[in-house]
Parts: C-alpha cells; sequence; structure tokens
C-alpha cells in the first residue's frame, strides 16, 4: 500500500475502517468523527471545543487505538511549562555534552487535553511543531515523527479558569468541531454499551501508520478544477471585508478549505472536488479563524454568520 498507488475504492474502506472503528466508543457523532478523519487524512490539527462530559477526550483516544501509532496524552494545567511539552537539553558529565530529552510532543499524535487551562507561554510552544513539525530547542532542530497529528480540547471560554488561544494558534488548527449533547436515544444507548465496562479499553488498531501516510498522498491528488480553486479564494476574501469582522479566514485557509474538500470528495469516492464539497466544509475550516467586532456580539452576529453570507453572495461554479 505505497504512495498514490492506493485504489479509490480502498482509501474509502480505510477512512470507513476508522470510523467505524471509533463508533465502538463514540455514539451518534458519525459526522464529528468524519470531520476529524478529514483532518487526519490533509495532515492538520484538530480544536475540540465543548462543555465537559461530552466525550472530547473519549473520541480523541478511541481514534488513536484505531491507529497502530504512538500517542501521547499532555493534560494542560497551569503550572505545565514549555519544556515539558518540547523537551530540554541535560548536560552529561561522562561525555561532557548535553543531550536532548524529548518532550511529550515527540509522537505520532498528541492528546492536547484542556489546552485552554495553561497560560500562553506553555501554549504557545506548539506554534513551531503544529506548523513545521518540528520542534527547536537550544537552536537545535528536532523533527517529529510521521504522521503528526495534535488533537486538542478545551473548554468554552467562559468557563473560569481558561486562557483563550492567541490568533496565531487557533490559526494553525486545520479545523475546529463541536459534539454537543447526545439525544436521548444515544445517550439510553451508551448506558447500555458502558454496562460492562469502557469499550475504549478493549479497542484495538483498524490502520496503520503507512496506511495513513498513502491516504494523505491519495488525497492530494484528488482533482480541483480551476473555477474551484476561485470559488474558494472569494468565500475567504469575503469573509475579511464584512462590516462586522474585525479579521477574516486567513489565505492558510483558503489552502485548509481546499485540502478539506479533496479528502471529503476522496471520502465520498469520488476524485474529483464538487462545489457542496467545499461549502460543507467551509464552517469547520473558517468559523474559528473569524474575529468579531465587539458591536457585532452584543447583536448576536457569529463567525457562522459571516459565513453563511458568504456562500449566498459568492456564486457557485457551474461546473
Amino acid at each position: 500500500m505505497e504512495g498514490f498507488n492506493l485504489p479509490l475504492d480502498l482509501a474509502v474502506h480505510v477512512m470507513k475502517n476508522i470510523l467505524y472503528n471509533v463508533e465502538k466508543v463514540i455514539i451518534g457523532k458519525r459526522f464529528s468523527i468524519e470531520l476529524v478523519i478529514n483532518a487526519l487524512v490533509c495532515g492538520g490539527h484538530v480544536l475540540i471545543e465543548d462543555v465537559p462530559g461530552v466525550g472530547k477526550t473519549s473520541l480523541v483516544s478511541a481514534l488513536a487505538k484505531s491507529l497502530a501509532c504512538s500517542f501521547k496524552r499532555i493534560q494542560f494545567t497551569p503550572d505545565i511549562m514549555p519544556s515539558d511539552i518540547t523537551g530540554f537539553s541535560t548536560f552529561n558529565p561522562k561525555t561532557g555534552d548535553f543531550e536532548y530529552r524529548p518532550g511529550a510532543v515527540m509522537s505520532q499524535f498528541i492528546l492536547a487535553d484542556e489546552i485552554n487551562r495553561t497560560s500562553p507561554k506553555t501554549q504557545s510552544s506548539l506554534l513551531e511543531v503544529m506548523e513545521e513539525n518540528q520542534v527547536t530547542v537550544d537552536g537545535v532542530t528536532y523533527a517529529v515523527p510521521s504522521p503528526f497529528m495534535v488533537l486538542a480540547t478545551q473548554n468554552p471560554l467562559e468557563y473560569l479558569g481558561t486562557y483563550p488561544l492567541p490568533e496565531a494558534q487557533l490559526d494553525r488548527f486545520f479545523m475546529k468541531i463541536s459534539l454537543g449533547y447526545p439525544d436521548i436515544k444515544e445517550e439510553s444507548y451508551m448506558l447500555g454499551r458502558f454496562k460492562a465496562g469502557n469499550p475504549l479499553h478493549s479497542l484495538k488498531p483498524a490502520v496503520d501508520a503507512s496506511q495513513i501516510i498513502a491516504l494523505q498522498k491519495m488525497a492530494q491528488n484528488i482533482f480541483v478544477d480551476g473555477q474551484i480553486n476561485t470559488y474558494i479564494v472569494e468565500l475567504t476574501r469575503n469573509t475579511r471585508h464584512q462590516d462586522e469582522v474585525v479579521l477574516g479566514a486567513s489565505p492558510r485557509a483558503s489552502l485548509y478549505l481546499f485540502r478539506s474538500a479533496q479528502a471529503w470528495a476522496m471520502y465520498q469516492g469520488r476524485d474529483y472536488v464538487i462545489p457542496d464539497d467545499v461549502i460543507l466544509m467551509a464552517p469547520y475550516v473558517l468559523e474559528h479563524r473569524i474575529m468579531m467586532k465587539q458591536e457585532a456580539r452584543l447583536k448576536k452576529i457569529s463567525a457562522l454568520n459571516i459565513i453563511t453570507r458568504a456562500v449566498e453572495s459568492v456564486k457557485m461554479p457551474s461546473l
């Protein structure tokens, strides 16, 4: 299963295998799981924001156990230091040299649990690795293993003891999702499934690292027409020029929307992107990159309203 030789139907099968495996633990959140798989295929990072107890950490743990890759969890607290994440150099008296001691980030999959409960200084220690897949300690650069993905959870900002993520760090997350509460049937079914214990403990890997890398390479080959390229750019640019917006979606948002549409098309069994792929992915890729003016918040105009306006005002290409 090497590189671009992965057949389209087999790629869909591999992605579905991940989905079904995670659903052994997470009930009734199929689309949220599909979005996380989309980000995985694009080599992006995911921010999951929701109230406590809805399964944010369980979703990340189930995904990690579904992949035969290394996994580390970082529990963010106010006293955690940047060196705990990136690693540090220590002097070895036997050799007379400084030796690098890897931090928690030296793994293929990272759960940054409650990322907004630590200081901005510690939050910023993830900036380099999330963008360049490497960390620099004492002037020496160390690459993280491949594939690499950060899945961060955070509680809503109005909760006590939280530090809002800066715009630069939010922009490094490929997408932001929310799980929400399950409905009555889903919550009742969850009680029955967890009666004999947590199914997460017995979860087995469904795919390995080579399959993930093959998916990532194949997604890059999904065809995107030039008109859709223009459509994506016009959508993101539209968010920058609305009156209620302080900061619109960045050029990185255009690139990520392009990639997410490719991965979603592949997941649907197509080797080409259609405008509906772009429209479906836009809220999850763009929302957290749009900063609203204070008066807009008072009028209850949200970033999602801005994205809806952009979709309605930008002409969809007719392919």
